[in-house]
C-alpha cells in the first residue's frame, strides 16, 4: 500500500501530540482529519483558545473535529464518513469503543512511557518523581482497559539526573515522532508483531501507575529525606510546580511559594528540623529535610514572577521561616 492511500484520522490536542502529526503529514502520509478538544476561552477576556492540534491542522488545510461528547452520533456518523483506514491517538481523551473500533486496521496509541510501566495520565512526571534513570515511549493498539493494549513498539531515553520534567518531556516528544513514524511504516510494509503487556509483566516488577496530577499531590513533605523531595520537584518543573506554606513571623506568612530548582545539600551531623528554612549567605536558602539540606535555586512566592535564590531574599524579609 502506499502511503497516500492509508487513510489516517489523527486524534490529539496538546503541544507533544504536535510534535507527531507534524512528521507524519511531511512524512507523505495521508491525514483525512484530526480530533481534538473543543476551543476554551482564556485568559481576561475569555477569548476561545485553540489546542496546538488545531492551530496545527488549520495551518495545514485538514478538516478539524472538535467534539464534546465522542458518543454523540452525529460525531461518529461525521468521522465514519471519512473512511480512515486507521486512527493514529496521542495524548487525546478515552475513547468509546464505537470510536476505536471503527477503521479497519485498528486504532493506535503512542504514550510516554515504557509500557507495562506507568499506565495513566501523568506518565512523565511520575518516572521523574520516583528518581527513574530511564524511560521512553509505546505505540500500542487500543483495547477495552486503559493503556493495556499489545505493544507494536517501543523506544528508549535516558533521565539525567539534573533533568525536569520538562527536559524529558521534549526529548520523548521528538522520540515519539520517531516512533509514530515507524510504526506506520511498519502497518503499511505488513511487517507487525505485536506483543500482549502481560508477557513484560513479572513477579519482582509490576507496573507502576501514573495518576492525574492533582495541588496535594505537588504538596511538599519536609519530613521526608532530601532525595524525594528534590526528585518530587524536578518531576513537577516547570509546570505545575511543588510547593510548600512559609510559616513565620513576619509579613510572608502563610504566603504560598513554588519551588522549581533544586540542588542536595551534604549529609549534615547536626539534627534536621524539617521545613527550617537557613539563609547560609545572601545568595542562598536551603530546607532542613528528614535527613539534610536542600538548597533552594529557583522559587515563585505566591502573587509574584519565579525569581532566583538570591533575588528573593534581596526582597523577603524573613524573620523565624519555616516551610510546611
Amino acid at each position: 500500500m502506499d502511503k497516500k492511500d492509508l487513510k489516517i484520522v489523527f486524534l490529539g490536542t496538546p503541544e507533544f501530540a504536535v510534535e507527531s502529526l507534524d512528521r507524519i503529514v511531511n512524512d507523505g502520509y495521508n491525514v483525512v482529519a484530526v480530533v481534538t478538544m473543543p476551543d476554551k476561552p482564556a485568559g481576561r477576556g475569555h477569548n476561545l483558545l485553540q489546542s496546538p492540534v488545531k492551530q496545527y491542522a488549520v495551518s495545514k488545510n485538514i478538516p478539524v473535529l472538535q467534539p464534546v461528547n465522542l458518543k454523540d452520533s452525529s460525531f461518529v456518523d461525521q468521522l465514519r464518513s471519512y473512511g480512515a483506514d486507521l486512527f493514529v491517538v496521542i495524548a487525546f481523551r478515552m475513547l468509546p469503543e464505537v470510536v476505536w473500533q471503527m477503521p479497519r486496521l485498528g486504532t493506535f496509541n503512542l504514550h510516554a512511557s515504557l509500557l507495562p510501566d506507568y499506565r495513566g495520565a501523568a506518565p512523565i512526571n511520575w518516572a521523574v518523581i520516583n528518581g527513574d534513570t530511564n524511560t521512553g515511549v509505546t505505540t500500542f493498539f487500543l483495547k477495552h482497559e486503559i493503556d493495556t493494549g499489545d505493544i507494536i513498539d517501543r523506544a528508549e531515553i535516558d533521565i539525567l539526573p539534573e533533568d525536569n520534567v520538562g527536559d524529558v518531556h521534549d526529548r520523548l516528544m521528538a522520540l515519539g515522532a520517531d516512533l509514530t513514524v515507524k510504526t506506520l511504516d511498519s502497518i503499511i510494509k505488513g511487517k507487525l508483531v505485536t506483543v500482549p503487556q502481560d508477557c513484560l509483566v513479572t513477579d519482582d516488577k509490576e507496573p507502576r501507575p501514573a495518576p492525574k496530577i492533582f495541588k496535594d499531590t505537588c504538596h511538599i513533605d519536609w519530613n521526608r529525606p532530601a532525595m524525594d523531595i528534590h526528585n518530587l520537584v524536578r518531576g513537577l518543573s516547570p509546570y505545575p510546580g511543588a510547593w510548600s506554606t512559609i510559616e513565620d513571623d513576619g509579613p510572608l506568612t502563610g504566603k504560598q511559594v513554588k519551588i522549581f530548582e533544586t540542588s542536595l545539600g551534604d549529609a549534615v551531623a547536626d539534627e534536621m528540623i524539617p521545613g527550617k528554612i537557613t539563609v547560609v549567605d545572601k545568595n542562598c536558602l536551603a530546607v532542613d529535610c528528614a535527613d539534610r539540606r536542600l538548597f533552594i535555586k529557583n522559587l515563585q512566592l505566591q502573587g509574584k514572577k519565579s525569581m532566583g535564590a538570591d533575588e528573593f531574599l534581596r526582597g523577603a524579609k524573613i524573620v523565624k521561616p519555616r516551610l510546611c
